[in-house]
Order: C-alpha cells, then structure tokens, then sequence
C-alpha cells in the first residue's frame, strides 16, 4: 500500500473519532474504566502480597543452647549460617538477655541482687528465609549437638502460610474474572461502535474496496481511542491511589501492630503500570474494533 494511501486512511480513522464521537467516548469511558478495575486490583494484590511478605520476614526462632563452649558458640553459628533456608543468624548471649529482662522489669536489681550465677542460656536468633520449609529447616538444627531446646512462632507460621495460600488463590480468581468481564464489555462497545457504521462498510465493499482498506481506519481509531484510555487510567491511577494511600496511612497505629512497614510507592509502579495501561488499551481499542468488522466484510 502507496505511503498516500496509508497517510490518508490514518486521517480517515482520526476523522472517524470525532464523526461518531458518542460512540467513541462510550468506547474510550468502557476501556478505561475497565483498565481502571484491573489495575487497581493488580496494586490491591501487590500490596496485600508486600504485607504478608512483611509479616513473614519479621518470624524468628530461638535457639537455646546447653552450656558449651566459645569454640562451640563458633562452630554452631557456622553451621547455621552454611544452612540453605536460614537468612540471618544472630548470637544472643546470657549477658544481654539478662540486662535486657531487667531493662523490662521494675525493681530488676532487688529482685536479682540475690542472684549470684545468670540463669538463663545463652541463645541464637535466627530468621527463615522461606517459611513454608521451617519444618525440615527445624528438624536439621535440632541435629545439631549443644541446643537445649529451640522456640518457633510454628502457629502463627502455618496460620501464615495458609493465609498465603489463600490470597494467592482468590486474587488469581478475582483478577481472571476481571479480566474476562473487561474483554466481553469492551468487545460489546467496539461491536456497538462499528454496528452503527454497517451501512458505511457494505457501500464500500460494494464499490470495490479492500478488507484492508475498510479495516485500516477502525483500526487506527480503535488504537487511538486504546491510548486515550490507557493515558487516562494512569493519571487517574496516580491520583486516586496517591489519595487512598494518604488516607489509609494517617494512622499507622494498626499497621505497626500487624508489622507493616506501609504500601507500596507509587513511584516505584507507576511508569510500569502507565506502560500496561497503554499497551494493553491499544492493542485490545485496535484489535477489538477491527474483529467487529468481520461479520460485515462478507458481502
């Protein structure tokens, strides 16, 4: 096809916007919106993820040791850190653990003045770097020659992993039917859009026009309209979730206690989600207009 040709069936498509311009807005509100209900619910996921990951990374074992020796200690501590699932192992000698107990308690000198020898162990404060593996990581340790006994948050942990678990299958659900119902609504509006052209596209077929002659035009009116909306979804995004964030972090007394640290920085998605969002709404505004001219292409 002549470039002439090309140069003036993308001006007949940028033309087209502005002569059906109700069904175009009802085009561009139904992609965006839909844009808007998937992207959301892709930030919702990624920050219920974060949280959960931020719980997770804040588990920790204790490991109480019997009474070795310094060399031992040493050993110990390298064994630890040589294991594949352990990501940071502390020491944690009786020394601090009892200045720290008397740190918490009132009156702490009366009531240990009395006590000559340090009764409580000395111990290592280790971290798991993938939770759902803590058993046989604990069934290693306990292998290990000088640990007394070994305390684990292993309720909390399966309550953890099961919670995982769940968010993984519910959002995959959620955000699969999200995806489906923002395919058929779009696809209804650019089948909307072009059933009011039927009568356009028969004259031109008649008069000898080309599949591609008559696609090209809806096609680059589809495009453009696809990145409008993609344009739009990612202004409204950065606004709405920069408020919502706001809002829900002005009091972060409840995150604290649930060990989140916050939300996710806009700035860190934002050019990405920006990306998707165009993308995505070209390729479903120019593929979606041009299949609904299929049906009437057969004259």
């Amino acid at each position: 096809m002549k470039i002439s040709s090309m140069n003036y069936l993308f001006k007949q498509g940028m033309k087209n916007i502005w002569t059906n311009r109700i069904m175009s807005v009802a085009s561009f509100c139904v992609l965006m919106v839909s844009l808007l209900l998937v992207g959301f619910m892709m930030l919702f996921i990624a920050n219920i993820n974060q949280f959960v990951g931020g719980i997770e990374n804040k588990n920790e074992v204790v490991i109480f040791l019997e009474d070795v020796s310094d060399s031992q200690i040493a050993a110990m501590q390298n064994t630890l850190n040589d294991m594949d699932n352990v990501s940071s192992v502390v020491f944690y000698s009786k020394e601090e653990a009892l200045e720290d107990m008397k740190a918490s308690m009132e009156n702490a000198d009366d009531l240990f003045g009395y006590v000559e020898d340090n009764p409580l162990p000395d111990a290592f404060r280790i971290r798991i770097a993938d939770i759902e593996k803590i058993s046989g990581t604990l069934m290693e340790i306990n292998k290990m020659d000088g640990i007394d006994s070994i305390k684990s948050p292993t309720d909390f942990i399966n309550i953890l992993t099961g919670l995982k678990s769940f968010i993984g299958i519910i959002s995959a659900v959620v955000l699969a039917a999200l995806i489906v119902v923002s395919l058929v609504i779009i696809s209804n509006a650019s089948r909307a859009s072009v059933d009011i052209r039927k009568r356009e596209i028969a004259i031109m077929k008649l008069v000898g026009a080309t599949n591609t002659f008559i696609k090209v035009p809806f096609f680059v009116e589809g495009m453009f309209i696809g990145i409008l909306a993609g344009i739009a979804a990612a202004a409204v995004t950065a606004v709405g979730y920069s408020e919502l964030v706001k809002m829900l972090s002005q009091d972060m007394t409840l995150w604290s206690i649930m060990s989140i640290n916050g939300f996710i920085p806009l700035k860190s998605v934002i050019w990405q989600l920006s990306a998707g969002y165009i993308i995505v709404g070209t390729v479903i505004g120019a593929l979606g207009t041009v299949m609904s001219t299929r049906k009437y292409l057969k004259v």
